[in-house]
Order: C-alpha cells, then structure tokens, then sequence
C-alpha cells in the first residue's frame, strides 16, 4: 500500500497490518464457499461501490489526515455493522469450513474495530474529535442502511441497534 510521505509511520504500518487482515478476510471465503453468477447482484454493485470511496473529512485541514479519518471510520462501520456470523442458524456445524470461516471474520472484525478505535481515539485528533465523531456517524448510517437492504433483498428481517 503506497501512502504520502508525511503520513505518519505508526499510521502507516496500522494501515499495513489492516489491509493484510482484509485479504485474510476475503481469502477466508472464497475458500470456504462456491460462488455461482447472479446477475441481480449487479445492480447493487454502483452503491456498495460507492460506500467505498473515501470523502475528506469537513473540518479537517491536512487532507491526508482528512481521508485516513474517513477511511477509519468506514472500516470501523463495516466491521462494526457486517456482523455475518450472526446469521449462521443456531445448529450450525461448528465443523463446517463456511461456519469456521464466518465466526473467524466476526473475531478478525473485532481486532479491526478495536485498532479503529486506537487511531480514532488519539491524542493526533483530539483537535477534530467532534468532526470525526460526525464521520463516524455518517459512515455507520450508510453501511447499516446497505447492509440492511442486502439482509432484505435475501429475506431477513433487519434490526439495527441504535449508535
């Protein structure tokens, strides 16, 4: 992952570490599921892929910081939000490649939120603290508003707990 000189190098290998954990994510289920083509999907592609890309932070003057708050804070709502292990049946085959697979990405996302929690918390953006806790908000609405439409689209009722 390429990052800006100035980016701070503890930053810097957090984000590291980060990506490193997402592709373990990612790995985890492609190797745990069979995938057949729905073309449905591709209509919710433009606003999932949407949800991704980062927006500066208002309220923030250095853009690098700007964006590596939003970024922490869509990760911090994705693995705080996605909960897919909770999905799982109750009877569900502990053994099961895919349960083994769900319930290891539910402990990976809590690490994740929790090194969120780090950088969002520190004493760097204690000066921005009510904008990034704005940003974090807004990034929670959007990713439980997504993730309840997709539980929707497959028939599950969604219920959300408040922030």
């Amino acid at each position: 992952m390429a990052l800006p000189g100035q980016h701070r190098p503890g930053w810097q290998g957090e984000l590291n570490a980060q990506l490193h954990r997402e592709l373990e994510i990612v790995s985890l289920l492609f190797r745990a599921t069979a995938w057949k083509p729905d073309p449905v999907l591709l209509f919710l592609v433009p606003t999932w892929e949407a949800a991704w890309i980062p927006a500066p932070v208002t309220g923030v003057s250095d853009v690098i910081d700007a964006l590596a708050i939003d970024l922490a804070a869509l990760g911090h709502a994705v693995h705080g939000v996605i909960r897919p292990a909770a999905l799982l049946p109750i009877d569900a085959q502990a053994e099961d490649p895919f349960v083994q697979a769900l319930r290891r990405i539910e402990f990976e996302s809590g690490r994740l939120v929790q090194a969120q929690i780090a950088f969002l918390k520190s004493p760097d953006l204690l000066p921005v603290r009510e904008t990034m806790n704005s940003a974090v908000e807004r990034r929670h609405l959007q990713v439980r508003a997504l993730w309840n439409e997709m539980l929707q689209s497959i028939g599950i009722k969604a219920v959300s707990p408040p922030l």
